[in-house]
C-alpha cells in the first residue's frame, strides 16, 4: 500500500514548467530511485513532497490523506517525512549532539534523555559517537552527512527524502554515505532518493523512476532498467554511464 502518492504534480516558476504532471507511488518499506539529467525536475520534485516548494497543481498524499491542501500543517507533516540534503545544513554553533537534539526537544517537545539517548544510539550506529562533542567544522564532509543523516532519524520518520546526499563528497567520503542509506533500506525504511550513484542505486533500489523535462519517462526495476531500458531517452543517458565504466 501506497504510503506517498502523488497525482498529476505541477510545479511552475512563472512561466517555465518544472514538473508536467507527476504520477507516482512509494510503498511501505520500499526505496524507490529517481534518475535523470540534471534539471529535468528530480531535486524540486523531492522539496514539493516536503512541503519546500509550492505546488502549482496536482495533489500528494502521505498514509492516504491529502496533504497537498491549502491549510496543511508542514512542520507536523516534516517530522513524519525526513529530508536529507546535499549540503548538510547543520548549524556551526552547535555540537554534534545538539544538532541532534534540536529539533525532537524543540518541535516535538520529547524526554531529553530519551532523545539523547536515541541519538547517541544512532550516532554510534554510523561511527560517530567519539564525534558527539565536536563542531561541524571539525568533522570530513561524509562526517557531517551521516550527522545529517542522523538528525533526520532521530525525528523518528516513517519516510525518508534523499537529496543528491553525496553530490559536494569527496570520492573516498561517498561510500560511508551510501552505506548508512543502504542499511536503513535494508532495515524496510521507505524513502526516495535522488542520486547520480548508479551503481549505487542499482544495489539500494526496489524500483527505479526515471525522469526527463518533467515528466516520467520510465518505470521499472533496477535490473530491468538498467539491462534493458524501455526508452530511448533513458538507453542514452546509460549510455554516458556505461562509457564511464558502467553500473
Amino acid at each position: 500500500m501506497a504510503i506517498l502518492q502523488t497525482i498529476q504534480l505541477q510545479k511552475y516558476y512563472g512561466d517555465h514548467v518544472v514538473l508536467k504532471g507527476i504520477d507516482f507511488s512509494l510503498n511501505k518499506g520500499e526505496a524507490v530511485v529517481i534518475l535523470g539529467p540534471s534539471g529535468c525536475g528530480k531535486s524540486t520534485f523531492l522539496r514539493c513532497l516536503n512541503g519546500l516548494e509550492e505546488i502549482q497543481g496536482g495533489q500528494i498524499f502521505f498514509n492516504h490523506q491529502e496533504i497537498s491542501a491549502p491549510k496543511t500543517n508542514w512542520n507536523q507533516i516534516r517530522q513524519k517525512i525526513g529530508m536529507v540534503f546535499q549540503n548538510y545544513e547543520l548549524f556551526p554553533h552547535l555540537s554534534v549532539l545538539q544538532n541532534i537534539l534540536l529539533a525532537p526537544l524543540k518541535v516535538q517537545k520529547r524526554a531529553k534523555e530519551e532523545v539523547q539517548e536515541q541519538a547517541i544510539g544512532l550516532l554510534k550506529r554510523v561511527g560517530l559517537e567519539h564525534k558527539k562533542g565536536a563542531y561541524p567544522r571539525e568533522l570530513s564532509g561524509g562526517q557531517k552527512q551521516r550527522v545529517a543523516i542522523v538528525r533526520a532519524l532521530c525525528m523518528q520518520p516513517e519516510v525518508m527524502l534523499f537529496d543528491e546526499v553525496t553530490a559536494s563528497l569527496d570520492p573516498e567520503m561517498v561510500k560511508e554515505v551510501l552505506e548508512v542509506i543502504l542499511e536503513l533500506a535494508q532495515e524496510g525504511m521507505s524513502m526516495v532518493i535522488v542520486t547520480h550513484e548508479m551503481k549505487f542505486a542499482r544495489k539500494v533500489a526496489h524500483r527505479i523512476v526515471f525522469f526527463d523535462q518533467g515528466v516520467v519517462v520510465e518505470e521499472n526495476d533496477p535490473n530491468a532498467f538498467f539491462e534493458n531500458p524501455k526508452s530511448e531517452r533513458a538507453q542514452k543517458f546509460l549510455e554516458i554511464f556505461n562509457f564511464l565504466g558502467g553500473c
